[in-house]
Protein backbone atom coordinates (compact mmCIF):
# COMPACT_ATOMS: atom_id res chain seq x y z
CA UNK A 1 0.00 0.00 0.00
CA UNK A 2 0.99 4.05 -0.78
CA UNK A 3 1.98 6.08 1.93
CA UNK A 4 -0.56 8.74 2.30
CA UNK A 5 0.54 11.53 0.10
CA UNK A 6 2.32 9.90 -2.32
CA UNK A 7 2.91 11.52 -5.62
CA UNK A 8 1.66 10.33 -8.78
CA UNK A 9 1.90 11.85 -11.97
CA UNK A 10 -1.28 12.86 -14.03
CA UNK A 11 -0.94 11.48 -17.67
CA UNK A 12 -1.54 13.28 -20.54
CA UNK A 13 -5.22 13.26 -22.30
CA UNK A 14 -6.35 14.04 -25.64
CA UNK A 15 -9.67 16.09 -26.45
CA UNK A 16 -11.44 15.69 -29.55
CA UNK A 17 -9.14 15.98 -31.93
CA UNK A 18 -10.87 17.70 -34.35
CA UNK A 19 -12.13 20.75 -32.54
CA UNK A 20 -8.66 20.62 -30.78
CA UNK A 21 -6.87 20.87 -33.90
CA UNK A 22 -6.58 24.68 -35.03
CA UNK A 23 -4.46 23.81 -38.08
CA UNK A 24 -6.38 21.55 -39.86
CA UNK A 25 -9.51 23.74 -39.44
CA UNK A 26 -7.73 26.96 -40.24
CA UNK A 27 -6.38 24.99 -43.84
CA UNK A 28 -9.96 23.40 -44.29
CA UNK A 29 -11.69 26.94 -43.71
CA UNK A 30 -9.41 28.71 -46.12
CA UNK A 31 -9.48 25.91 -48.94
CA UNK A 32 -13.18 24.39 -49.00
CA UNK A 33 -16.16 25.45 -50.24
CA UNK A 34 -18.51 26.73 -46.96
CA UNK A 35 -21.65 24.56 -48.06
CA UNK A 36 -19.18 21.48 -48.50
CA UNK A 37 -17.19 22.23 -45.45
CA UNK A 38 -20.53 22.66 -43.47
CA UNK A 39 -21.72 19.52 -44.51
CA UNK A 40 -18.57 17.53 -43.50
CA UNK A 41 -17.67 19.40 -39.72
CA UNK A 42 -19.65 16.42 -38.31
CA UNK A 43 -18.03 13.98 -39.64
CA UNK A 44 -14.98 14.71 -39.03
CA UNK A 45 -15.93 16.14 -35.18
CA UNK A 46 -17.46 12.49 -34.54
CA UNK A 47 -14.18 11.11 -35.74
CA UNK A 48 -12.20 13.44 -33.57
CA UNK A 49 -13.95 12.62 -30.72
CA UNK A 50 -13.24 8.70 -31.32
CA UNK A 51 -9.75 9.16 -32.08
CA UNK A 52 -9.16 11.34 -28.99
CA UNK A 53 -11.85 9.05 -26.78
CA UNK A 54 -12.66 5.48 -27.31
CA UNK A 55 -10.20 4.30 -29.71
CA UNK A 56 -7.52 6.22 -28.02
CA UNK A 57 -8.43 4.81 -25.10
CA UNK A 58 -8.94 1.05 -26.66
CA UNK A 59 -5.28 1.28 -28.30
CA UNK A 60 -3.99 1.71 -24.50
CA UNK A 61 -5.64 -1.12 -23.39
CA UNK A 62 -4.76 -3.05 -26.51
CA UNK A 63 -0.88 -2.37 -26.40
CA UNK A 64 0.28 -5.96 -25.80
CA UNK A 65 -1.73 -8.11 -28.35
CA UNK A 66 -0.58 -8.64 -32.15
CA UNK A 67 -1.22 -10.23 -34.73
CA UNK A 68 -0.94 -14.37 -34.79
CA UNK A 69 0.32 -17.03 -37.30
CA UNK A 70 -1.77 -19.96 -36.92
CA UNK A 71 -0.53 -22.52 -39.52
CA UNK A 72 -2.28 -25.42 -39.28
CA UNK A 73 -5.53 -26.62 -37.90
CA UNK A 74 -5.82 -29.07 -34.68
CA UNK A 75 -5.92 -32.30 -37.41
CA UNK A 76 -3.08 -30.79 -39.48
CA UNK A 77 -4.23 -29.01 -42.44
CA UNK A 78 -2.63 -26.10 -43.62
CA UNK A 79 -4.99 -23.32 -43.33
CA UNK A 80 -2.04 -20.00 -42.66
CA UNK A 81 -4.90 -18.12 -40.43
CA UNK A 82 -3.82 -14.86 -39.17
CA UNK A 83 -5.90 -13.46 -35.88
CA UNK A 84 -5.60 -9.88 -35.69
CA UNK A 85 -5.99 -7.90 -32.89
CA UNK A 86 -9.41 -6.12 -31.07
CA UNK A 87 -8.45 -2.85 -32.04
CA UNK A 88 -7.33 -3.56 -35.76
CA UNK A 89 -10.96 -5.25 -36.36
CA UNK A 90 -12.79 -1.95 -34.86
CA UNK A 91 -10.48 0.08 -36.93
CA UNK A 92 -11.43 -2.32 -40.35
CA UNK A 93 -15.51 -1.29 -39.41
CA UNK A 94 -14.80 2.39 -38.67
CA UNK A 95 -12.55 2.98 -42.19
CA UNK A 96 -15.24 1.31 -43.95
CA UNK A 97 -18.25 3.02 -42.84
CA UNK A 98 -16.50 6.34 -42.79
CA UNK A 99 -15.76 6.05 -46.35
CA UNK A 100 -12.01 6.05 -45.93
CA UNK A 101 -11.35 4.55 -48.61
CA UNK A 102 -14.62 5.18 -50.81
CA UNK A 103 -14.73 9.03 -50.10
CA UNK A 104 -12.86 10.11 -53.55
CA UNK A 105 -14.21 7.55 -55.57
CA UNK A 106 -18.05 8.51 -55.44
CA UNK A 107 -19.46 11.04 -56.82
CA UNK A 108 -20.29 14.44 -55.71
CA UNK A 109 -17.82 15.76 -54.29
CA UNK A 110 -15.24 15.91 -57.33
CA UNK A 111 -11.75 16.88 -56.59
CA UNK A 112 -12.49 17.77 -53.07
CA UNK A 113 -13.32 13.95 -52.52
CA UNK A 114 -9.27 13.85 -51.80
CA UNK A 115 -9.01 16.83 -48.85
CA UNK A 116 -11.86 15.15 -47.03
CA UNK A 117 -11.04 11.52 -47.21
CA UNK A 118 -7.11 12.48 -46.49
CA UNK A 119 -8.88 15.17 -43.54
CA UNK A 120 -10.63 11.84 -41.78
CA UNK A 121 -7.72 9.46 -42.19
CA UNK A 122 -5.38 12.39 -40.71
CA UNK A 123 -7.79 12.19 -37.41
CA UNK A 124 -7.54 8.50 -38.02
CA UNK A 125 -4.33 7.40 -37.97
CA UNK A 126 -2.49 7.47 -34.98
CA UNK A 127 -5.22 5.90 -32.68
CA UNK A 128 -5.62 2.57 -34.62
CA UNK A 129 -1.90 0.91 -34.91
CA UNK A 130 -1.35 1.56 -38.48
CA UNK A 131 -5.01 0.10 -39.98
CA UNK A 132 -4.13 3.06 -42.55
CA UNK A 133 -1.45 0.52 -44.16
CA UNK A 134 -4.18 -1.77 -45.82
CA UNK A 135 -6.20 1.51 -46.62
CA UNK A 136 -3.38 3.17 -47.74
CA UNK A 137 -2.80 -0.01 -50.27
CA UNK A 138 -6.15 -0.39 -50.80
CA UNK A 139 -6.61 3.12 -52.05
CA UNK A 140 -3.95 2.30 -54.51
CA UNK A 141 -4.91 -0.75 -56.13
CA UNK A 142 -8.38 0.53 -57.17
CA UNK A 143 -7.16 3.65 -58.51
CA UNK A 144 -4.43 1.47 -60.63
CA UNK A 145 -7.20 -0.99 -61.52
CA UNK A 146 -9.17 1.66 -63.06
CA UNK A 147 -6.34 3.73 -64.97
CA UNK A 148 -5.43 0.40 -66.54
CA UNK A 149 -9.22 -0.09 -67.34
CA UNK A 150 -9.20 -3.78 -67.21
CA UNK A 151 -12.73 -4.25 -66.83
CA UNK A 152 -13.11 -7.12 -65.64
CA UNK A 153 -10.88 -7.06 -62.95
CA UNK A 154 -12.69 -3.51 -62.36
CA UNK A 155 -15.96 -5.06 -62.01
CA UNK A 156 -14.80 -7.52 -60.21
CA UNK A 157 -13.13 -5.87 -57.50
CA UNK A 158 -13.45 -2.21 -57.28
CA UNK A 159 -16.73 -2.39 -55.75
CA UNK A 160 -15.40 -4.03 -52.79
CA UNK A 161 -12.65 -1.82 -52.46
CA UNK A 162 -14.45 1.45 -52.59
CA UNK A 163 -17.62 -0.21 -50.04
CA UNK A 164 -18.66 1.01 -46.79
CA UNK A 165 -20.07 -2.58 -45.82
CA UNK A 166 -18.02 -3.66 -43.18
CA UNK A 167 -19.14 -7.28 -44.19
CA UNK A 168 -18.83 -6.14 -48.30
CA UNK A 169 -15.15 -4.18 -48.06
CA UNK A 170 -11.91 -5.46 -49.20
CA UNK A 171 -8.25 -4.27 -48.01
CA UNK A 172 -5.45 -5.59 -50.92
CA UNK A 173 -2.27 -6.37 -50.38
CA UNK A 174 0.70 -5.49 -52.36
CA UNK A 175 3.24 -7.43 -52.68
CA UNK A 176 6.50 -6.02 -54.38
CA UNK A 177 9.80 -6.88 -52.14
CA UNK A 178 11.49 -9.70 -52.52
CA UNK A 179 14.84 -11.61 -50.67
CA UNK A 180 16.57 -9.61 -54.00
CA UNK A 181 15.70 -6.22 -52.36
CA UNK A 182 12.37 -3.89 -51.73
CA UNK A 183 13.84 -0.70 -54.14
CA UNK A 184 14.97 -2.46 -57.12
CA UNK A 185 11.87 -4.43 -58.17
CA UNK A 186 13.33 -5.21 -61.35
CA UNK A 187 15.15 -7.82 -60.16
CA UNK A 188 12.38 -9.73 -59.41
CA UNK A 189 13.00 -13.35 -58.82
CA UNK A 190 9.18 -14.53 -59.29
CA UNK A 191 7.98 -16.41 -62.25
CA UNK A 192 4.56 -16.07 -64.22
CA UNK A 193 3.87 -19.09 -66.08
CA UNK A 194 0.82 -20.34 -68.06
CA UNK A 195 -0.34 -23.74 -67.11
CA UNK A 196 -1.99 -26.17 -69.88
CA UNK A 197 -5.47 -24.32 -69.50
CA UNK A 198 -4.34 -20.99 -70.44
CA UNK A 199 -4.26 -19.95 -66.72
CA UNK A 200 -1.30 -18.11 -64.93
CA UNK A 201 0.27 -19.08 -62.11
CA UNK A 202 3.20 -17.79 -59.68
CA UNK A 203 6.32 -19.06 -58.16
CA UNK A 204 8.54 -17.53 -56.04
CA UNK A 205 8.99 -15.82 -52.72
CA UNK A 206 7.67 -12.76 -51.33
CA UNK A 207 9.85 -11.37 -48.42
CA UNK A 208 7.60 -8.70 -47.13
CA UNK A 209 3.83 -7.94 -47.68
CA UNK A 210 1.90 -5.83 -45.65
CA UNK A 211 -1.44 -6.52 -44.34
CA UNK A 212 -1.29 -10.06 -45.75
CA UNK A 213 -4.83 -10.97 -44.47
CA UNK A 214 -6.51 -8.63 -47.49
CA UNK A 215 -8.16 -10.93 -49.67
CA UNK A 216 -6.73 -9.86 -52.76
CA UNK A 217 -3.19 -7.77 -53.99
CA UNK A 218 -1.28 -6.69 -56.79
CA UNK A 219 2.13 -7.81 -56.93
CA UNK A 220 5.04 -8.22 -59.93
CA UNK A 221 6.29 -11.22 -61.75
CA UNK A 222 8.14 -12.17 -64.77
CA UNK A 223 6.25 -13.60 -67.48
CA UNK A 224 8.14 -16.63 -68.56
CA UNK A 225 10.60 -16.05 -71.42
CA UNK A 226 10.61 -12.41 -70.55
CA UNK A 227 13.50 -10.34 -70.47
CA UNK A 228 15.46 -9.33 -67.38
CA UNK A 229 14.81 -5.79 -65.74
CA UNK A 230 11.83 -3.82 -64.73
CA UNK A 231 10.54 -4.11 -68.20
CA UNK A 232 10.04 -7.75 -67.89
CA UNK A 233 8.14 -7.90 -65.81
CA UNK A 234 4.11 -7.64 -65.29
CA UNK A 235 1.90 -6.43 -62.90
CA UNK A 236 -1.13 -9.42 -61.34
CA UNK A 237 -4.09 -9.90 -59.31
CA UNK A 238 -4.07 -12.52 -57.27
CA UNK A 239 -6.97 -13.51 -55.38
CA UNK A 240 -6.52 -14.77 -52.30
CA UNK A 241 -9.61 -16.68 -51.08
CA UNK A 242 -12.82 -16.67 -51.45
CA UNK A 243 -16.13 -16.42 -49.30
CA UNK A 244 -16.82 -20.20 -50.13
CA UNK A 245 -13.47 -21.32 -48.78
CA UNK A 246 -11.27 -21.74 -51.70
CA UNK A 247 -8.02 -20.67 -50.94
CA UNK A 248 -5.08 -19.92 -53.63
CA UNK A 249 -1.90 -21.66 -53.34
CA UNK A 250 -0.07 -19.24 -50.81
CA UNK A 251 1.71 -19.83 -48.01
CA UNK A 252 2.21 -17.94 -45.08
CA UNK A 253 5.91 -18.53 -44.21
CA UNK A 254 6.17 -16.30 -40.87
CA UNK A 255 5.24 -12.94 -39.61
CA UNK A 256 7.87 -10.64 -39.75
CA UNK A 257 9.19 -9.25 -36.26
CA UNK A 258 9.54 -5.67 -37.08
CA UNK A 259 10.76 -2.50 -35.21
CA UNK A 260 7.45 -0.80 -35.08
CA UNK A 261 4.13 -1.06 -36.86
CA UNK A 262 3.56 -4.57 -34.94
CA UNK A 263 0.12 -4.65 -35.26
CA UNK A 264 0.39 -5.20 -39.14
CA UNK A 265 0.39 -8.21 -39.80
CA UNK A 266 3.55 -8.30 -42.75
CA UNK A 267 4.35 -11.53 -43.44
CA UNK A 268 7.09 -13.68 -45.77
CA UNK A 269 5.12 -15.56 -48.44
CA UNK A 270 5.54 -18.15 -50.57
CA UNK A 271 3.23 -18.23 -54.00
CA UNK A 272 3.36 -22.33 -55.12
CA UNK A 273 1.74 -21.77 -58.39
CA UNK A 274 -0.89 -19.18 -57.41
CA UNK A 275 -3.59 -18.64 -59.94
CA UNK A 276 -3.21 -14.75 -61.09
CA UNK A 277 -4.39 -12.63 -63.49
CA UNK A 278 -2.23 -9.49 -65.63
CA UNK A 279 -3.74 -6.43 -64.68
CA UNK A 280 -2.57 -4.43 -68.28
CA UNK A 281 -0.15 -6.36 -70.70
CA UNK A 282 2.37 -8.97 -70.36
CA UNK A 283 5.68 -6.26 -70.04
CA UNK A 284 6.43 -3.08 -68.45
CA UNK A 285 5.45 -4.14 -64.79
CA UNK A 286 7.22 -1.41 -62.84
CA UNK A 287 5.68 1.21 -64.90
CA UNK A 288 2.29 -0.38 -64.23
CA UNK A 289 2.68 0.41 -60.83
CA UNK A 290 3.43 4.02 -60.54
CA UNK A 291 -0.87 4.77 -60.25
CA UNK A 292 -0.34 2.60 -56.90
CA UNK A 293 2.92 5.03 -55.11
CA UNK A 294 1.36 8.09 -56.26
CA UNK A 295 -1.31 7.28 -53.84
CA UNK A 296 0.05 5.30 -51.34
CA UNK A 297 3.00 8.14 -50.74
CA UNK A 298 0.35 10.49 -50.18
CA UNK A 299 -1.09 8.40 -47.51
CA UNK A 300 2.65 7.94 -46.33
CA UNK A 301 3.12 11.48 -45.90
CA UNK A 302 -0.44 12.23 -44.60
CA UNK A 303 0.25 9.54 -41.93
CA UNK A 304 3.60 11.44 -40.95
CA UNK A 305 1.80 14.96 -40.53
CA UNK A 306 -1.03 12.99 -37.77
CA UNK A 307 1.95 11.02 -36.23
CA UNK A 308 3.42 14.81 -35.66
CA UNK A 309 0.29 16.27 -34.27
CA UNK A 310 -0.26 13.38 -31.91
CA UNK A 311 2.79 13.59 -30.22
CA UNK A 312 2.48 17.29 -30.20
CA UNK A 313 -0.75 17.22 -29.01
CA UNK A 314 0.35 14.61 -26.03
CA UNK A 315 3.52 16.46 -25.29
CA UNK A 316 1.65 19.87 -24.98
CA UNK A 317 -0.92 18.22 -22.30
CA UNK A 318 1.92 16.53 -20.42
CA UNK A 319 3.44 20.46 -20.39
CA UNK A 320 0.76 21.66 -18.51
CA UNK A 321 0.34 18.66 -15.91
CA UNK A 322 3.49 17.71 -15.15
CA UNK A 323 5.26 19.83 -12.47
CA UNK A 324 9.43 20.26 -11.87
CA UNK A 325 11.15 22.66 -10.46
CA UNK A 326 8.52 24.64 -8.55
CA UNK A 327 6.29 25.33 -12.20
CA UNK A 328 4.76 23.40 -14.86
CA UNK A 329 6.56 22.61 -17.96
CA UNK A 330 4.51 24.65 -19.65
CA UNK A 331 5.60 27.52 -17.72
CA UNK A 332 9.30 26.57 -18.46
CA UNK A 333 10.79 28.94 -21.08
CA UNK A 334 13.41 25.98 -22.74
CA UNK A 335 10.21 23.54 -23.07
CA UNK A 336 8.12 26.19 -24.83
CA UNK A 337 10.84 26.96 -27.20
CA UNK A 338 11.01 23.23 -27.23
CA UNK A 339 7.54 22.32 -28.06
CA UNK A 340 7.47 25.85 -30.89
CA UNK A 341 9.77 24.73 -32.94
CA UNK A 342 8.44 20.81 -33.25
CA UNK A 343 5.10 22.66 -33.79
CA UNK A 344 6.86 24.61 -36.70
CA UNK A 345 7.87 21.71 -38.13
CA UNK A 346 5.00 19.85 -38.06
CA UNK A 347 2.60 22.76 -39.45
CA UNK A 348 5.42 23.13 -42.47
CA UNK A 349 4.64 19.39 -43.18
CA UNK A 350 0.99 19.73 -42.91
CA UNK A 351 0.43 22.61 -45.48
CA UNK A 352 3.17 20.52 -47.46
CA UNK A 353 1.24 17.28 -47.71
CA UNK A 354 -2.21 19.11 -48.31
CA UNK A 355 -0.90 20.55 -51.25
CA UNK A 356 -0.34 17.34 -52.45
CA UNK A 357 -3.58 16.14 -51.50
CA UNK A 358 -5.26 19.11 -53.41
CA UNK A 359 -3.16 18.30 -56.70
CA UNK A 360 -3.63 14.66 -56.63
CA UNK A 361 -7.80 15.37 -56.16
CA UNK A 362 -7.39 17.87 -59.49
CA UNK A 363 -5.27 15.40 -61.27
CA UNK A 364 -7.71 12.65 -60.91
CA UNK A 365 -10.96 14.74 -62.33
CA UNK A 366 -8.87 15.99 -65.18
CA UNK A 367 -9.27 19.75 -63.19
CA UNK A 368 -5.13 19.88 -62.69
CA UNK A 369 -3.91 22.63 -65.19
CA UNK A 370 -0.66 21.16 -67.10
CA UNK A 371 1.95 23.36 -64.96
CA UNK A 372 -0.30 21.74 -61.80
CA UNK A 373 0.50 18.17 -63.45
CA UNK A 374 4.32 19.19 -63.73
CA UNK A 375 4.22 20.24 -60.54
CA UNK A 376 2.30 17.08 -58.77
CA UNK A 377 5.12 14.71 -60.38
CA UNK A 378 7.79 16.33 -58.63
CA UNK A 379 5.98 17.00 -55.37
CA UNK A 380 4.82 13.36 -54.92
CA UNK A 381 8.73 11.80 -54.26
CA UNK A 382 9.23 15.28 -52.44
CA UNK A 383 6.58 15.59 -49.74
CA UNK A 384 6.76 12.09 -49.16
CA UNK A 385 10.25 11.71 -48.15
CA UNK A 386 10.17 15.81 -46.49
CA UNK A 387 7.68 14.37 -44.18
CA UNK A 388 9.16 11.20 -43.57
CA UNK A 389 12.79 13.26 -42.32
CA UNK A 390 10.40 15.03 -40.36
CA UNK A 391 8.32 13.12 -38.24
CA UNK A 392 11.16 10.51 -36.89
CA UNK A 393 12.94 14.16 -35.84
CA UNK A 394 9.76 15.68 -34.23
CA UNK A 395 8.48 12.31 -32.44
CA UNK A 396 11.97 11.66 -31.12
CA UNK A 397 12.04 15.31 -29.86
CA UNK A 398 8.55 15.38 -28.40
CA UNK A 399 9.14 11.66 -26.50
CA UNK A 400 12.25 13.09 -24.85
CA UNK A 401 9.55 15.91 -23.51
CA UNK A 402 8.52 13.37 -21.43
CA UNK A 403 11.26 12.48 -19.61
CA UNK A 404 11.65 9.03 -18.34
CA UNK A 405 7.90 8.35 -19.28
CA UNK A 406 8.57 8.90 -22.39
CA UNK A 407 10.79 5.30 -22.95
CA UNK A 408 8.68 3.32 -20.96
CA UNK A 409 6.14 0.80 -23.17
CA UNK A 410 3.24 0.62 -20.98
CA UNK A 411 2.47 4.91 -21.17
CA UNK A 412 2.23 3.63 -24.95
CA UNK A 413 4.50 7.02 -25.78
CA UNK A 414 7.29 4.80 -27.50
CA UNK A 415 5.07 2.87 -29.77
CA UNK A 416 5.09 6.64 -31.14
CA UNK A 417 8.43 6.78 -32.42
CA UNK A 418 8.77 2.83 -33.26
CA UNK A 419 5.42 3.25 -35.90
CA UNK A 420 6.92 6.52 -36.98
CA UNK A 421 10.30 4.60 -38.35
CA UNK A 422 8.54 3.23 -40.96
CA UNK A 423 7.38 6.54 -43.13
CA UNK A 424 10.88 7.22 -43.93
CA UNK A 425 10.98 3.58 -45.28
CA UNK A 426 8.12 2.19 -47.00
CA UNK A 427 6.64 3.08 -50.40
CA UNK A 428 10.72 4.49 -51.23
CA UNK A 429 13.16 5.68 -48.83
CA UNK A 430 15.03 8.89 -49.01
CA UNK A 431 17.71 7.91 -51.36
CA UNK A 432 15.36 6.21 -53.74
CA UNK A 433 13.08 9.15 -53.56
CA UNK A 434 15.56 11.48 -54.38
CA UNK A 435 16.70 9.73 -57.59
CA UNK A 436 12.86 9.51 -58.39
CA UNK A 437 12.76 13.41 -57.89
CA UNK A 438 15.66 14.26 -60.40
CA UNK A 439 13.49 11.65 -63.05
CA UNK A 440 10.28 13.81 -61.92
CA UNK A 441 12.11 17.09 -63.26
CA UNK A 442 11.99 16.62 -66.51
CA UNK A 443 15.14 17.27 -69.43
CA UNK A 444 14.91 20.63 -69.09
CA UNK A 445 13.94 20.64 -65.00
CA UNK A 446 10.24 21.98 -66.16
CA UNK A 447 9.16 20.06 -63.03
CA UNK A 448 11.20 22.21 -61.23
CA UNK A 449 9.81 25.30 -63.17
CA UNK A 450 6.48 24.79 -62.07
CA UNK A 451 6.94 24.25 -58.64
CA UNK A 452 8.29 27.81 -58.20
CA UNK A 453 5.33 29.08 -60.73
CA UNK A 454 2.95 27.70 -58.17
CA UNK A 455 4.88 29.00 -55.18
CA UNK A 456 4.52 32.60 -57.25
CA UNK A 457 1.04 31.94 -57.41
CA UNK A 458 0.22 30.84 -54.17
CA UNK A 459 2.09 33.67 -52.11
CA UNK A 460 0.29 36.30 -54.29
CA UNK A 461 -1.97 37.07 -50.86
CA UNK A 462 1.08 37.31 -48.73
CA UNK A 463 2.12 40.79 -50.39
CA UNK A 464 1.93 43.35 -47.97
CA UNK A 465 1.34 41.59 -45.45
CA UNK A 466 4.31 40.37 -42.23
CA UNK A 467 4.38 37.06 -44.32
CA UNK A 468 6.03 38.61 -47.51
CA UNK A 469 9.33 38.07 -46.25
CA UNK A 470 8.41 34.01 -45.75
CA UNK A 471 7.21 34.18 -49.34
CA UNK A 472 10.05 35.57 -50.51
CA UNK A 473 12.46 33.02 -49.10
CA UNK A 474 10.49 30.34 -49.75
CA UNK A 475 11.01 31.52 -53.39
CA UNK A 476 14.42 32.02 -53.01
CA UNK A 477 15.14 28.35 -51.28
CA UNK A 478 13.35 27.21 -54.80
CA UNK A 479 15.78 29.60 -57.27
CA UNK A 480 18.77 28.12 -55.50
CA UNK A 481 18.12 24.93 -55.50
CA UNK A 482 17.36 25.37 -59.51
CA UNK A 483 20.93 26.99 -59.13
CA UNK A 484 22.44 23.95 -58.06
CA UNK A 485 20.90 21.73 -60.39
CA UNK A 486 21.91 23.32 -63.42
CA UNK A 487 25.22 23.34 -61.86
CA UNK A 488 25.05 19.99 -61.22
CA UNK A 489 23.94 18.90 -64.49
CA UNK A 490 26.64 20.33 -66.34
CA UNK A 491 29.19 18.67 -64.46
CA UNK A 492 30.22 15.45 -62.97
CA UNK A 493 26.88 13.19 -63.16
CA UNK A 494 28.45 11.46 -59.63
CA UNK A 495 28.14 15.16 -58.06
CA UNK A 496 24.67 15.19 -59.24
CA UNK A 497 22.95 12.28 -57.95
CA UNK A 498 25.63 12.46 -54.57
CA UNK A 499 23.67 15.97 -54.04
CA UNK A 500 19.80 14.48 -54.79
CA UNK A 501 18.90 14.36 -51.29
CA UNK A 502 19.96 17.83 -50.56
CA UNK A 503 18.44 19.21 -53.55
CA UNK A 504 15.38 16.89 -52.56
CA UNK A 505 14.80 18.33 -49.26
CA UNK A 506 15.97 22.02 -49.82
CA UNK A 507 12.89 21.93 -52.49
CA UNK A 508 10.71 20.70 -50.07
CA UNK A 509 11.32 22.45 -46.79
CA UNK A 510 11.27 26.06 -49.46
CA UNK A 511 7.87 25.28 -51.28
CA UNK A 512 6.58 24.02 -47.51
CA UNK A 513 7.49 27.21 -46.20
CA UNK A 514 5.87 29.02 -49.10
CA UNK A 515 2.36 27.06 -48.39
CA UNK A 516 2.92 28.29 -44.76
CA UNK A 517 3.00 32.15 -45.97
CA UNK A 518 -0.15 31.29 -47.68
CA UNK A 519 -1.86 30.23 -44.97
CA UNK A 520 -0.12 33.25 -42.71
CA UNK A 521 -1.56 35.78 -44.80
CA UNK A 522 -4.88 33.96 -44.65
CA UNK A 523 -4.92 34.12 -40.77
CA UNK A 524 -3.00 37.76 -40.38
CA UNK A 525 -6.01 38.78 -41.79
CA UNK A 526 -8.46 36.96 -39.18
CA UNK A 527 -6.35 38.26 -36.07
CA UNK A 528 -4.05 35.13 -35.78
CA UNK A 529 -0.60 35.29 -36.36
CA UNK A 530 0.70 31.70 -35.21
CA UNK A 531 1.06 30.74 -38.86
CA UNK A 532 3.31 33.07 -39.30
CA UNK A 533 5.52 32.51 -36.03
CA UNK A 534 4.97 29.06 -37.37
CA UNK A 535 6.73 30.17 -40.65
CA UNK A 536 9.46 32.40 -38.64
CA UNK A 537 10.79 29.24 -36.85
CA UNK A 538 10.25 26.82 -39.49
CA UNK A 539 12.52 29.57 -41.46
CA UNK A 540 15.13 29.89 -38.62
CA UNK A 541 15.64 25.63 -38.88
CA UNK A 542 16.92 26.09 -42.68
CA UNK A 543 15.86 25.69 -45.76
CA UNK A 544 18.86 25.22 -47.52
CA UNK A 545 20.29 21.63 -47.18
CA UNK A 546 22.50 21.64 -50.72
CA UNK A 547 25.69 19.90 -50.64
CA UNK A 548 28.52 20.35 -52.16
CA UNK A 549 31.91 18.38 -50.28
CA UNK A 550 33.93 16.58 -52.65
CA UNK A 551 32.72 12.44 -53.72
CA UNK A 552 36.30 11.42 -52.90
CA UNK A 553 35.85 12.99 -49.03
CA UNK A 554 32.29 11.00 -49.02
CA UNK A 555 33.87 7.82 -50.12
CA UNK A 556 36.37 7.64 -47.39
CA UNK A 557 34.21 8.07 -44.83
CA UNK A 558 31.34 6.68 -45.38
CA UNK A 559 33.66 3.40 -46.15
CA UNK A 560 36.43 4.29 -43.49
CA UNK A 561 38.89 4.39 -45.62
CA UNK A 562 42.87 5.91 -45.82
CA UNK A 563 42.34 8.71 -48.36
CA UNK A 564 45.54 10.16 -49.39
CA UNK A 565 46.42 13.63 -47.97
CA UNK A 566 47.69 16.30 -50.57
CA UNK A 567 51.32 17.25 -50.28
CA UNK A 568 51.69 20.96 -49.26
CA UNK A 569 52.74 23.18 -52.16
Amino acid sequence: MEATGSFFQVPPSLGNQFDDDRVVRGYLERVTPPELRQNWEGELRGLGEASGGRLYRMQLEDRLQEPRLIPYDPWGKRIDQIELTPLWKEAARIAATEGLVATPYEGGLGAWGRVLQFAKVYLFHPSTDVYSCPLAMTDGAARTLLTHGNQGLIDRAVPRLTSRDPERMWTSGQWMTERTGGSDVGISETRAVQDHEGNWRLHGTKWFTSATTSPMALTLARPEGNPEGGRGLALFYVQVSGEDGWRNRILVNRLKDKLGTRKVPTAELTLDGALAQPVVGLTEGVRSITPMLNVTRTWNAVCAISAMRRSLALARSYARRRVAFGAPLSDKPLHLETLAGLQAEYEAGFHLTFFAVELLGRAEHQEATETELLCLRLLTPVVKATTGKQVVSVVSEAIECFGGAGYVEDTGLPLLLRDAQVLPIWEGTTNVLSLDALRALGKGGEGLIAFREEALRRTRAAAGTEAEELARRGVEGLERAGAWLQRAREGDPRALEAGARGFLLTVGRSMALCLLAQQAAWSLQRGDRRPLLAGRRFLAHGLDRLGSQPLEEAAALALDERAEVASPA
